[in-house]
């Protein structure tokens, strides 16, 4: 069964950061500058957490995966059109 999770980061390194971005961009929506939409089931999340520690310096680097609800109402203000499939927008 799939969840759904938010995916964010600040990357220090230019190359680093194109390699996040690459890898998420291959699983997830991405909804803001640092910030994916991502629908996994446990291995695939397991998976691409391995995939991001071997991108990151982890002293010097941050990535956080906050799990959401499985019913997710999503607040948009301002550009919201890259909004991902199964959110509802009150506005």
């Amino acid at each position: 069964m799939k969840s759904n999770y938010i995916v964010c980061y600040d990357i220090t390194n230019g190359k680093r950061l194109v390699k996040v971005f690459k890898t998420l961009k291959g699983i997830g929506t991405h909804i803001q500058y640092s910030v994916f939409f991502c629908k996994l089931t446990w291995q695939e999340l397991k998976v691409l957490k391995e995939k991001l520690e071997g991108i990151i310096d982890c002293n010097e680097d941050d990535i956080r995966i906050y799990p959401l609800p499985s019913s997710v109402t999503c607040v948009v203000l301002g550009q919201g059109d890259r909004v991902p499939d199964g959110v509802a927008l009150f506005l």
